[in-house]
């Protein structure tokens, strides 16, 4: 029993890795191929696009809820790697990258939001601290090509995507040998294409979901801008030093999402995802005065800080989905939950890229407030009860 949120925690933090990797790269893919720079935008949202397509079939067949999900795991998580690994031997053009990261992202709908059906199988009185745990690996997975890149800059790009595909296949293989299915683990959905639309009935699980996806507007669009608002900010900064702050920023998420899940269960998940959700929202609006400073003492810890609030609420919000939807649908309810915010997060990064080329930094990244805002509005039905 002890071994298995350790594992379930590593598994995810593997098989994550994928998803930010095409980032980590794209420097030297830009001047390999000559990659124009709204490039890192569409290789994001080619990611994001490829999960919302993914966790939209996975929802409709309710595959979660109808095969072994650690099998479904290993699968999507060796697949994804694979998918990875062809950037290196596929013809080097945007179009082959961004169909590859297409079909990574359509392969982490059975990382992602599986691994939490896991966890939930085994967790439950403690589900917001187990999911703590488990989103904070995935966000160390998201830093970690960050910091591969900051530290491996002797190593050519193919190498730095064979190495996190290795990492990913390791993590899948993992989960399927060494977790079982957990005494919590509901069994026998039938398939029926409303399963998906049936969970939004209940009032609880619409104001979790709502929340979420008021959150989901603001974290990757911060994620993915990272390295932008630190050259931003602060232009003296070489490129090595972008990608290690980058890492220490978008990793701090993970001290969020952990202690967070220890508040949880003293004040519960809802008072916990609405005092960072606040957190991050004032966050948004302060980046109209704080990243104008140009002083590295205020502008990384204020981004650490950033980095911690903005990612803390996501498994509370996570916990809140499970435990209000229908018991024998949890699989479908999260992945479903999942796909609808990642498609918000196309939407918010497209939308910031096209504001960044008329407004200022400063002014173009307080616009996330809108996101937070309508969460927390959302949010207040579950923490009145």
């Amino acid at each position: 029993m002890r071994r298995i949120l350790p594992t379930i925690v590593f598994t995810q933090f593997a098989g994550t890795s994928l998803w930010f990797a095409g980032n980590a790269v794209l420097p030297e893919l830009q001047r390999e191929l000559n990659l124009e720079q709204d490039a890192v935008g569409l290789i994001t949202s080619s990611v994001q696009l490829g999960f919302i397509v993914g966790t939209l079939c996975f929802a409709l067949l309710s595959l979660a809820d109808r095969v072994s999900p650690r099998l479904l795991f290993m699968l999507c998580a060796v697949a994804g790697a694979a998918a990875n690994t062809l950037l290196v031997f596929l013809p080097g053009d945007l179009t082959t990258i961004l169909l590859l990261r297409v079909a990574t992202g359509f392969l982490l709908a059975g990382v992602y939001p599986v691994g939490m059906k896991i966890a939930a199988g085994w967790y439950s009185g403690n589900l917001g601290k187990a999911i703590g745990f488990l989103v904070g690996a995935l966000v160390l997975g998201t830093a970690f090509p960050h910091l591969l890149r900051a530290f491996g800059t002797g190593l050519h790009w193919q190498t730095m995507l064979l190495t996190i595909s290795g990492l990913a296949a390791v993590g899948g293989i993992t989960m399927y040998l060494l977790v079982p299915d957990g005494p919590y683990l509901r069994k026998g959905a039938a398939f029926d294409v409303r399963n998906m639309w049936q969970v939004f009935k209940l009032k609880e699980f619409r104001a979790a979901a709502l929340g979420y996806f008021g959150h989901m507007w603001e974290l990757y669009t911060f994620w993915a801008f990272v390295p932008v608002i630190l050259a931003y900010s602060l232009p003296h900064l070489t490129t090595i030093e972008i990608s290690f702050y980058s890492f220490c920023i978008i990793a701090a998420g993970a001290v969020g999402c952990v202690g967070g899940g220890y508040l949880s269960q003293r004040y519960g998940s809802a008072r916990v995802a609405f005092v960072q959700l606040l957190l991050s929202g004032l966050c948004c609006v302060a980046t109209v005065f704080m990243l104008q400073v140009s002083s590295a003492i205020v502008v990384i810890p204020f981004l650490v800080f950033w980095g911690i609030v903005v990612a803390g609420d996501s498994p509370q919000f996570s916990a809140l989905n499970a435990r209000t939807a229908p018991q024998h649908l949890v699989g479908t309810a999260l992945t479903v939950v999942v796909s609808i915010g990642f498609a918000l997060t196309i939407v918010s990064i497209q939308f910031t890229a096209q504001i960044l080329k008329v407004v200022p930094v400063p002014f173009a990244f307080a616009l996330l407030v809108i996101g937070p805002i309508l969460g927390l509005l959302s949010l207040r039905r579950l923490v009145g009860r």
